[in-house]
């Protein structure tokens, strides 16, 4: 079975974090550079794993300011 891609890989464990309570509604996510050092990947896998979360309405991005994580109700008013 072929790895997981990298970007998958940020995106399951930013999921875990919010599941977990590590990250809370309105938290602010990690800025793009610090992900792409953390996780050793370029700046689009970063923005694939975040557009990812993005859709699936966990996080919201704030023009400017970062990518936050959503309110609970936002997420599961899909």
């Amino acid at each position: 079975m072929p790895a997981k891609p990298k970007w998958a890989q940020i995106a399951d464990h930013v999921r875990e974090q919010i599941a977990s309570g590590q990250l809370s509604p309105g938290d602010k996510l990690p800025s793009t550079a610090e992900m792409r050092a953390e996780y050793g990947v370029s700046a689009g896998v970063v923005r694939h794993a975040i557009l990812v979360l993005q859709m699936e309405r966990l996080v919201h991005g704030v023009h400017g300011l970062g990518v936050f994580v959503a309110d609970r109700d936002d997420a599961a008013g899909s």
